[in-house]
């Protein structure tokens, strides 16, 4: 068995790195925590520094954030004489007095309405009232701030509890109902439904609210209903299926919801979407859908490093272990105040239209006054430059224009700059020539030609070595181009001696081997020759016998010169 010194240098070994020590790690930069601070726009005498940054903060966000999402509640149409739910003077406390009811005015927002007359005749009459009221009502400052924000195609989406209708009357907050599956999807998602919208509980067609028709104890009937069973029963003489009873388009306690799942398609396509705002205003969060909504769309937004998330109501931030830790400004004050603090332009206004301008004002300040500018041409002096030469020699289009005394408009801009000369292209001067020892000159000037244009550079191959010495290379046929004269030997006169007939031995011979043609005037170029053979050994060799045997053969005219042979002989 290994000894513990032996385990512990093992791992020492290990562990040790030969290439240097290992590259530092990345440093991580640690977010600093996320707080909740608070803003109270109540106490506006009271401001100090740190109410007038948050104050900053929440105007900034609705001005420049690109992907707000609205969750508003019924508080914000409070200001237009819509009564809340949950106030002391909401709906929910008032109701009873007025229908004479027991308990909570909530009942009457219950799917059990319809199981008595009298809770039923009750509801009917409320929300025969809360239509005419939506009728009678203007947008709020905050309904047009939101509209603003869709105009300007910062709105992500709104996110509306109220019944009203306010928000969905302008415009740019339309919806559409009953809403798509699948998108794309209205601004406006009325999580309630709405009081502008009835619905047949038989046949689910959906009409404009009529308020008139919701009188008494009895639901209204529905006239598609009532038309298809006359034709069932009097034509066709079948059985009635009964006939359905109309009644709002909105969503009560304890019912189904016709657009649960289309909603919940809509939140989970803003989530992916990550919003940079989130501004919950004027609920009171009591709505489990709705809670579950806020806490997942604020917890998505905060993990964005710009991402804000906002509560701006009459009442403090609502508590729970499932909203800890989920604002990041909890503002206490009338919404309608921060819209005037915000100070956006409405949907329906022309930024064109709402400039005025005082025209007396501007006649006194700017039309009265006249502006004199005068453009001084300068003119090169003698002793100039280069530069200032080659503007004399431009063309006469290229030379400024006389300049007279201009009257300036009514708004002072920069003076009208002078313009350039053009610069004038000066021959470029020939090369001169040079004249060499020995070279005939010539008066008449040669044509010039154009150089070749240069190849691309091929690639170096490898030289090939040079051949061998051997006697088939040396006396190997090539063509010869036109020798230069200092290598040519000098024709010899072989017929200067005294007696031109007999010719010697030697001249003999080099008449025999010669390569130059003997009846040829000087200057006639040389034809290619062919190789001549070796002379066979019975060559004679007596004067009379060459000059008998040359006859018989003639000339010899080899195609080409071989190569060295002329050295040789010569």
């Amino acid at each position: 068995m290994k000894s513990s010194s032996d385990r512990v240098s093992v791992e020492n070994e290990i562990h040790v790195n030969p290439d240097g020590p290992p590259p530092a790690k990345r440093r991580r930069v640690e977010r600093k925590p996320r707080t909740t601070e608070y803003l109270d726009l109540k106490a506006a005498s009271e401001q100090n520094e740190k109410d007038e940054r948050l104050l900053d903060q929440l105007t900034v966000t609705l001005r420049k954030k690109k992907k707000i999402v609205v969750i508003a509640g019924a508080g914000i149409s409070v200001s237009a004489g819509i009564p809340d739910f949950r106030s002391a003077k909401g709906l929910f406390a008032t109701l009873p007095k007025e229908h004479k009811l027991k308990g909570s005015g909530k009942h009457l927002f219950d799917a059990s309405v319809y199981k008595h007359d009298s809770t039923t005749s009750s509801f009917h009459t409320m929300v025969r009232d809360l239509s005419h009221l939506t009728k009678n009502a203007e947008p709020t400052p905050f309904h047009h701030l939101i509209a603003s924000l869709a105009k300007e195609g910062r709105l992500l989406r709104l996110y509306t509890q109220n019944v009203d209708g306010l928000d969905t009357s302008m415009p740019p907050l339309a919806t559409t109902v009953p809403l798509n599956p699948k998108g794309p999807w209205p601004k406006t998602i009325q999580l309630h439904g709405g009081l502008g919208k009835m619905v047949c509980s038989k046949c689910n067609e959906i009409s404009d609210f009529d308020g008139s028709l919701f009188e008494g104890p009895e639901p209204p009937p529905c006239k598609g209903c009532e038309e298809t069973d006359n034709v069932r029963t009097s034509h066709a003489g079948k059985r009635s299926h009964g006939i359905g009873r109309l009644r709002p388009r909105m969503v009560l306690y304890n019912e189904y919801n016709p657009d649960e799942e289309s909603i919940a398609n809509v939140v989970r396509a803003d989530m992916r979407a990550r919003p940079d705002a989130v501004i919950v205003v004027g609920t009171s969060m009591k709505i489990p859908g709705v809670r579950n909504m806020v806490k997942d769309m604020c917890r998505v937004t905060r993990e964005r490093k710009d991402g804000i998330a906002a509560w701006i109501n009459l009442e403090p931030e609502p508590t729970g272990a499932d909203l800890k830790n989920c604002w990041d400004l909890v503002v206490q004050g009338k919404c309608d105040d921060v819209a005037s603090l915000v100070h956006l332009p409405h949907y329906d206004e022309n930024v064109e239209e709402t400039l005025v301008v005082d025209e007396k004002k501007y006649e006194k300040d700017v039309r009265g006054v006249k502006l004199e500018v005068e453009i001084r041409r300068t003119t090169p002096e003698a002793n100039g430059s280069v530069k200032a030469e080659s503007r004399d020699n431009s063309p006469l289009e290229a030379k400024p224009q006389s300049v007279q005394n201009v009257q300036g408009m009514p708004t002072p801009s920069a003076s009208p700059k002078v313009r350039a000369a053009l610069p004038t292209i000066k021959p470029h001067p020939k090369q001169s020539k040079l004249s060499f020892a020995g070279a005939s000159r010539s008066t008449t000037p040669k044509d010039t030609k154009k150089a070749p244009q240069r190849k691309p550079r091929q690639s170096k191959k490898a030289e090939p070595k040079p051949p061998k010495a051997t006697i088939n290379n040396t006396f190997k046929a090539t063509k010869v181009a036109s020798a230069p004269p200092s290598k040519v030997p000098a024709k010899r006169d072989f017929e200067s001696g005294p007696n031109p007939h007999v010719l010697s031995p030697r001249s003999a011979m080099r008449e025999e081997f010669s390569l130059r043609p003997r009846s040829r005037p000087a200057g006639f170029p040389i034809e290619p020759q062919k190789t001549v053979e070796a002379a066979s050994p019975t060559t004679p060799t007596t004067p009379t016998q060459q000059s008998a045997h040359l006859s018989s053969l003639g000339t010899i005219s080899p195609s080409s010169k071989p190569r060295g042979f002329a050295s040789l002989i010569d």
